[in-house]
């Protein structure tokens, strides 16, 4: 694991971000607390809900209450699973985990976040309030109740506000994997935090040129720089694929949001089972100033760490967060 501080310099290049670890908010998503104010002046409602299949779930949008149409798919039936992705990516970074749930018994639900894969690129509302009022919306449009909410990375921020701003009486459990909470940057407050220059760093990269961005950055998301790695060239062409599905705008806008939102008082909030995965050597979000923190701050959690895990286990070691998913819920 790199050292943050080594990344604190008055300017650093697209390659000294790279090697440094600036990729580090790279799957992530959220909001400066209390600078920014969502979109939503209450509870979001969905206005329209489309179904381009007749009969079917599938290939499913709502409209939020500021006419951001967010797409999501529905499979299966059952007790109910939500799916909240990172940055930059969209819903079907965790096809793996919902086609297994959904063999399972379960029916699962994953949407793309505004200004991401197949939702409109809103121009307003990518802050993490923002985020957690378009999951409310999903959740409340489709009447979803007892169901467990999963976040990996910027989705598991978007899992904490969502708890702290709507509550969890729709809620039966909580799934933070690999996860932003509760904090990011280096301030006063959390001196473990990543410095204002990497995420500097983040947003020059994407503005200069965001395609050899993503690229890279998928190197370190799924540890394919580490010696012994075995990470298949199609998984890293995935990542880069999903990554330009987000709109320039709204990549760029919710680096502010993964990386300076404090979680603290969510996390305080949150009284339902919760489970908390990480691997240990996740270059995007270092474990010690992330999931162990946030382990402190949840009541009752059950945290797991995963020796040598990337930051992107869901696909390196999808058979064992799979297992870990189902005997939780079904616990």
């Amino acid at each position: 694991m790199m050292e943050p501080n080594k990344l604190a310099q008055d300017s650093i290049s697209r390659s000294d971000f790279l090697t440094g670890g600036l990729a580090m908010a790279a799957a992530l998503s959220v909001s400066t607390t209390g600078a920014v104010e969502s979109v939503f002046a209450s509870s979001p409602v969905a206005l329209t809900t489309h179904n381009s299949r007749k009969g079917t779930r599938a290939m499913t949008t709502i409209t939020t209450k500021d006419g951001t149409e967010i797409y999501y798919k529905d499979w299966g039936k059952g007790p109910v699973v939500t799916f909240s992705h990172g940055w930059p990516l969209n819903a079907d970074a965790w096809d793996g985990q919902m086609h297994y749930l959904v063999q399972q018994g379960f029916r699962v639900i994953a949407h793309d976040r505004r200004g991401h894969g197949r939702s409109s690129q809103a121009s307003s509302g990518n802050d993490m309030n923002g985020y957690a009022d378009d999951l409310a919306a999903v959740i409340e449009t489709l009447d979803l109740r007892d169901a467990t909410l999963v976040g990996h990375s910027t989705g598991g921020g978007e899992v904490a506000r969502y708890i702290g701003r709507h509550g969890t009486k729709r809620v039966a459990k909580a799934v933070l994997v690999a996860a932003v909470p509760p904090l990011m940057l280096k301030t006063a407050a959390n001196p473990e935090g990543l410095p204002m220059e990497l995420f500097d760093g983040i947003r020059a990269g994407l503005a200069k040129d965001r395609s050899q961005f993503y690229k890279d950055l998928a190197v370190q998301f799924y540890g394919a720089n580490r010696s012994g790695a075995k990470v298949s060239q199609g998984t890293l062409d995935q990542f880069w694929l999903w990554s330009m599905q987000a709109g320039l705008k709204n990549a760029y806008e919710s680096v502010k949001a993964f990386s300076e939102t404090d979680f603290t008082e969510d996390l305080k909030k949150f009284d339902v089972p919760t489970l908390v995965l990480h691997g240990e050597d996740d270059q995007i979000v270092p474990v010690n100033d992330s999931a162990r923190k946030s382990a402190r701050l949840i009541k009752g959690v059950k945290d797991v760490y995963y020796p040598g895990a990337p930051h992107g286990l869901t696909a390196t070691h999808q058979d064992q967060v799979n297992a870990e998913l189902l005997a939780f819920i079904k616990a």
